[in-house]
């Protein structure tokens, strides 16, 4: 068992130590005795800072969701995407949980539509801002789905091809980003 460490850093090791569980397993087969061995704790001591499954599972979805603005609000906008691809490769297991992982219930998949319409709703705002008369308002929000579906099929990919350097990557992504945002 790990020493007595204070309970915020002790619910962040166990949120560290389960996500990448959760990523590699899937709700459903990712057993809380296999976080808590793997954070060295009892599992009483996980059900201090989480009351069930869910609610850790669900805590790494909404961190990721809590995650999704700063990349418009601290990168320049030429910087973007360079930030969000380095989040992706430090993070890639949230990117599994949402788009590998099916199982869980009615809430744990309305939370994941919910971080994928905070990732539309963000780039359709960026969008909106810096396009101008490049796309029309009514086709904002589509051209945010297309962006968001697109990038996250091109990080799945990436995670499935991890030798691939980023500046490839990075450069994939900007063709249609910029095709759509460029100045």
């Amino acid at each position: 068992m790990s020493p007595r460490i204070p309970a915020p850093e002790r619910r962040e090791q166990i949120l560290l130590v389960a996500r990448p569980l959760f990523a590699q397993n899937g709700f459903a087969a990712t057993r809380l005795d296999d976080v808590a061995a793997a954070a060295g704790v009892t599992k009483p001591i996980l059900y201090r800072h989480f009351d069930s499954k869910k609610a850790l599972y669900m805590a790494l979805l909404r961190r990721h969701e809590d995650d999704l603005p700063r990349f418009f609000e601290d990168a320049a906008p030429a910087q973007i995407l360079a930030v969000w691809l380095d989040y992706v490769r430090a993070n890639s297991d949230n990117w599994l949980m949402l788009f590998r992982d099916s199982s869980g219930d009615e809430e744990i998949r309305e939370l994941r539509a919910d971080v994928s319409r905070t990732a539309r709703r963000l780039i359709a705002e960026f969008i909106a801002s810096r396009a101008g008369s490049r796309v029309p308002a009514e086709q904002v929000e589509p051209t945010a789905e297309l962006l968001t579906s697109g990038l996250a099929a091109l990080v799945l990919w990436w995670i499935d091809h991890p030798d691939v350097p980023k500046d490839v990557i990075l450069a994939a992504a900007a063709r249609p980003v910029s095709a759509v945002v460029a100045p």
